[in-house]
């Protein structure tokens, strides 16, 4: 962590320079303790709103390369938001991160695209439209509109005209051209499926918006399954893909490749086939005559001692039609959601499965809610002796056995039989060992773990009873919504042609306009108009599909529409495709990490496929080159510590401690920590407050620097003061002798700092500032560390004012260094940047403003004199700067320039002199 250097100005500021600062009078630079006729730091940043806004800047070009080079490009975005109607302090860190970002490359030449738009369609405005009974169209433009007006307080550059809002009929128009073209490619289908039924906004969930308790992700109520046709995207196809080239992704946090990786869940291993043998006739409607299992550890094959069934097998569903028991399990367990790991089973009567190697070994078969019903076939086989899980399981299963051991099977030991042979044995690190019961496979004992795998797995095959296969946990793409505010799906259902496609000619299928929304559900389906159609293919009466698309489609292409969102004959050009993607870097946060960001890939790579990315193949059709996600802001929470109830701030009083204030309804004090801010807990805080206070600049400068971006940011307002003397501090500067006693050639600008360097401070001030320079480029350009150039532009402001009245540094080269420090400080400040430039101008007396670049980062350069290290009797007394040949001086003349000193006097004058011995840098006396 760096050092936070001083950065106060105060009436005692100056004492260290001995109050000989000259500074020039003058009104138009800005500090929050402003004179009466000094506009203060928010008047400033309204004064430059415009300018800054909108990036109006004078580019110097530099003189280098070839002039007819084509201008480098940079995809900067932000995620885009959902129109809420209030930004909060989360939002502003985004989006001063990728301004800064913006504003760095566009200093530096680059075509800078940094769009916004606005992820508009969803259940909130739904259902805020349901409870004001007004049109969700009108909420959300609404809502737009307010947040338009917040982000312009924030000043951030974004490109407007590049501006897309999805549910608007000029975006969703090409939503649903884009489904077509995965329906004409055979990856969009419908299939009756049992889903996840929120009873509460009445649609359908993905299994990732439900928690591991089986509540829904936005309602909270319990989720219900029901059985219901739906539309699907085969994501699987892809499946491989999407696993495989997450080693590409070289600038992606490596928590999100995992996630996304584990997600995907690709496993190879083995298909194998369990005999079935029902041992009563209840009616039983009749059954498979196999239960097929995957398993990545087909070497444990010969320790299998229990099958474990998905709640939804096909197998348990016809048992469920005997066997109430059965039935009150399965509802209980469903209770667990999809992601629990429960330990309960319910072993099924009278049915039991043969070992596919050990035909006379029977294997019993249960019901278990940790089998995923929709990954491999929805069972696996137990081996107590070689997973913890199961291991578990079957000792919960067999806890009644009055005492009596749990028998436990156990076929793969470590290779070294001096190691440990743990139950369960669970490393993939031994070798097979055939139970002596088991006859006629004597031949695989002693194999490897991986040599028993193919071995078995070849057996199962010439028996017909297995093969290796690849299975994913992933599962297709479940889009369809039972609710209005939504893409529509573009679909006719005709009793004659199935499923028809509406001709592109007739995008947009509009939304039909309502005034109000009187409850959940999916108001389309009362429709008429809208439901009641002719079949584009054969003329007949058909139904217009009443299902809304899941708004992650939405997103999961909306940053190819802002290379070309005026199109309106494709969703976007190929060619600009092909010249402005990928995007450079995407912003946003950790919680996009699986759903947005794998759906926005696979389009990406079906955009590819079908050749609408021309050159996408040359990124393996990955969208995004850098992904950056910074943490959440926290807020300081207040919790009354009697009944741990949130307090809000109007119930403490901060009058005699504002760090440690008392509740005013019992005197005591609060417990005070950082959470997630939210209303439920009053912790939250105003962007819009805060810069009204502090202006545009110090608020962006100041939650920059308050945490490394990937950090969680806890939020305190009270600390920003320090940012906002840093920022008066560089006024004070422009407006010092620097800026007027030399002449600054506005357009030679670019030239070397180390022109002429005359003496070793001018050598020591040119190396600090290069060093500072280097430091920041690097920080833009390779870690983001933004929080460190802040403390970095500290130090540069601290440096040259330390030096503004030192003689010994020509003001010329201060001046240069107090111009670099404007122009880098442009992109995190942009309004104080373009006041100092003012200043600056206005001292030069120009007619022009002030020419704009990024500094080149020079060679360090070497000084001209040599710091020697004087010791005396072993121990060193003083330093004598010389020259570099100071010691091939003659002995006599070094010790009669040293004696002079006022540490020569002290230490060597007048003493009996030994011996010297000159080195490089150390001069040692031995005296008598």
């Amino acid at each position: 962590m760096f050092k936070r250097p001083f950065i106060g100005i105060s009436s005692h500021a100056n004492k260290k320079l001995g109050n000989s600062i000259t500074i020039i009078p003058t009104k138009r630079y800005s500090t929050t303790t402003s004179t009466p006729n000094e506009p203060s730091l928010p008047e400033l940043c309204n004064k430059w709103d415009e300018k800054v806004t909108n990036f109006e800047v004078k580019l110097l070009k530099k003189k280098q390369g070839n002039d007819n080079k084509e201008t480098p490009k940079k995809y900067i975005l932000s995620m885009f938001p959902y129109p809420s109607g209030m930004l909060h302090i989360g939002h502003l860190r985004v989006y001063a991160i990728s301004d800064a970002l913006n504003r760095f490359y566009k200093l530096n030449g680059f075509n800078v695209i940094h769009p916004m738009g606005w992820d508009a369609f969803g259940l909130p405005a739904e259902n805020a439209a349901i409870e004001r009974k007004i049109d969700p169209n009108t909420w959300t433009k609404s809502n737009i509109l307010k947040m338009k007006e917040q982000m312009k307080l924030m000043k951030v550059n974004f490109d407007w005209d590049r501006e897309v809002t999805t549910c608007n009929p000029d975006y969703y128009k090409f939503t649903q051209y884009i489904f077509l073209q995965m329906f004409k490619n055979g990856l969009a289908y419908r299939k009756e499926a049992e889903i996840n039924w929120d009873p509460v906004d009445k649609t359908v969930l993905a299994n990732e918006q439900v928690d591991s308790q089986g509540r829904s992700w936005r309602s909270g109520a319990i989720v219900e399954k029901k059985l219901l046709k739906q539309w699907f995207l085969g994501i699987t196809q892809y499946a491989h893909d999407l696993q495989a080239d997450l080693k590409l992704l070289k600038n992606w946090p490596s928590n999100v490749k995992t996630m996304q990786k584990n997600w995907i869940g690709e496993s190879t291993g083995t298909e194998l086939k369990f005999k079935v043998n029902l041992e009563i006739n209840d009616n039983v409607q009749k059954l498979d005559d196999y239960i097929t299992a995957f398993t990545t550890r087909v070497d444990t094959l010969f320790s299998v001692q229990y099958l474990a069934l998905a709640l939804n097998h096909p197998i348990v569903k016809h048992l469920a039609t005997k066997d109430q028991k059965l039935v009150e399990f399965i509802k209980t367990a469903e209770k667990l959601g999809p992601q629990n790991d429960s330990k309960m089973g319910y072993k099924l009567r009278g049915l039991n499965v043969y070992h596919p190697l050990v035909s006379n070994k029977k294997i019993p078969v249960y019901v278990a809610p940790y089998v995923i019903g929709s990954y491999g076939y929805g069972a696996v086989m137990g081996c107590p002796g070689h997973d913890e899980r199961d291991y578990a399981f079957w000792v919960k299963a067999n806890e009644d056995t009055h005492n009596n051991p749990v028998k436990i099977i156990k076929t793969i030991k470590p290779l070294n039989d001096d190691c440990e042979w743990t139950t369960p044995y669970t490393s993939k690190s031994g070798k097979l060992i055939i139970p002596n019961e088991i006859l006629g496979y004597e031949f695989f004992n002693g194999l490897t773990v991986k040599e028993a795998q193919i071995a078995i797995t070849e057996k199962l095959e010439k028996l017909g009873l297995g093969k290796f296969t690849t299975q994913f946990k992933i599962r297709d793409w479940l889009i369809s919504r039972q609710r209005y505010w939504g893409t529509p799906i573009p679909i006719i259902h005709c009793n004659n042609c199935g499923p028809v496609a509406v001709p592109e000619k007739d995008l947009p299928v509009m939304l039909p306009k309502v005034t109000s929304l009187a409850s959940k559900g999916n108001p389309l389906t009362f429709v008429d108009q809208f439901v009641n159609v002719k079949c584009p293919n054969c003329g007949h009466d058909a139904k217009r599909e009443t299902d809304t698309m899941d708004t992650f489609m939405d997103s999961s292409w909306y940053f190819f529409r802002y290379i070309d969102p005026h199109n309106e004959k494709l969703p976007f050009d190929p060619e600009m495709a092909r010249k402005l993607l990928p995007v450079d870097m995407y912003i946003g946060g950790v919680e996009h990490a699986i759903l947005h960001l794998l759906y926005s890939r696979f389009m990406s790579k079906f955009l590819t496929k079908i050749g609408m990315w021309p050159n996408g193949g040359d990124f393996n059709g990955e969208p995004f080159q850098k992904l950056v996600t910074q943490g959440m802001v926290h807020g300081m929470t207040y919790i009354n510590p009697e009944n741990k109830r949130f307090l809000k701030p109007d119930e403490l009083d901060f009058s005699k401690n504002p760090n440690n204030p008392i509740i005013k309804s019992n005197g005591k004090n609060p417990l005070i920590s950082y959470e997630k801010m939210s209303k439920s807990k009053y912790n939250g805080a105003d962007p819009k407050e805060c810069i009204a206070k502090h202006g545009s600049d110090a608020t962006r400068a100041h939650i920059l620097f308050q945490a490394p971006i990937s950090d969680i940011l806890n939020w305190d307002e009270s600390k920003i003061i320090g940012v906002e003397r840093w920022l008066q501090r560089i006024l004070k500067l422009c407006n010092s002798s620097i800026s007027s006693s030399v002449k600054y050639d506005n357009q030679m600008a670019v030239l070397k700092s180390s022109k002429s360097l005359h003496n070793d401070e001018e050598v020591k001030f040119y190396n600090t500032l290069q060093k500072l320079l280097k430091s920041i480029t690097i920080a833009f350009t390779d870690t983001l560390s933004l929080n460190t150039v802040i403390s970095d532009y500290m130090k540069l402001t601290n440096l040259l004012y330390d030096n503004v009245n030192n003689a010994s540094i020509d003001n010329q080269l201060k001046l240069n260094a107090l111009v670099k420090l404007i122009n880098v400080i442009y992109p995190i400040t942009p309004c104080v940047s373009e006041e100092a430039a003012a200043i600056i101008v206005k001292n030069q007396n120009w007619n022009e403003e002030l020419s704009r670049y990024w500094p080149d980062v020079e060679p360090i350069k070497q000084p001209n004199t040599v710091s020697y290290n004087v010791v005396i009797n072993g121990k060193m007394r003083f330093i004598y700067c010389g020259s570099k040949d100071f010691i091939e001086l003659h002995e006599g003349e070094i010790i009669k320039i040293l004696t002079e000193l006022p540490g020569g006097i002290k230490y060597l004058k007048g003493k009996d002199i030994m011996k010297v011995i000159v080195k490089k840098k150390v001069i040692s006396f031995v005296l008598k």
